[in-house]
């Protein structure tokens, strides 16, 4: 939850899944760029998740390949995962 609020997406819809089903990320570098250290901050922090959280490893997987140059697709991804884990903030923890 601190994550949500950090991000300012307390009051996001939830979502099902954590990852678009056949998503089409890739580096296209025809669409606008979004703010690069934010990106990296936020990913770094769910890659740090993941290892509690084993439902958002590929999703996670796929948002990090493009932390050198993100754009708004991919922030996108990783708004989906932050929506993801607000519709189930236990699921997938390992005790």
């Amino acid at each position: 939850m601190d994550l949500l609020t950090g991000t300012g997406m307390l009051g996001c819809k939830p979502a099902d899944t954590p990852i678009e089903m056949n998503h089409k990320l890739c580096e296209d570098m025809d669409q606008e760029p979004t703010n690069k250290e934010q990106y990296q901050r936020l990913v770094g922090r769910l890659i740090y998740l993941a290892h509690i959280r084993p439902d958002i490893a590929y999703a996670v997987s796929v948002v990090s390949q493009f932390m050198h140059l993100p754009n708004v697709s991919h922030r996108n991804a990783v708004d989906q995962i932050l929506r993801y884990l607000k519709s189930s903030p236990g699921k997938g923890l390992m005790f």
